[in-house]
């Protein structure tokens, strides 16, 4: 009864080790792959900032136009 239960815990521990050891070897990867959507999500903020800019300056002119 006990020796199946002796290899399920030590498969367990096993894992467990080759996970951490795979973490340490990924953690740049895990890095560059965080900065790379940072890196995106400021693009598109910066494209959306660009769009306000056009969306506001077109709607000022628009209105000086029709109130003339």
């Amino acid at each position: 009864m006990m020796k199946p239960l002796l290899g399920v815990a030590a498969t367990g521990v096993l894992a467990l080790l080759l996970w951490k050891v795979v973490l340490v070897f990924l953690l740049p990867f895990i890095g560059l792959a965080v900065g790379f959507a940072f890196l995106a999500v400021k693009i598109a903020f910066i494209g959306a900032m660009i769009a306000l800019a056009i969306w506001v300056a077109r709607r000022w002119s628009r209105s000086e136009e029709t109130s003339a």
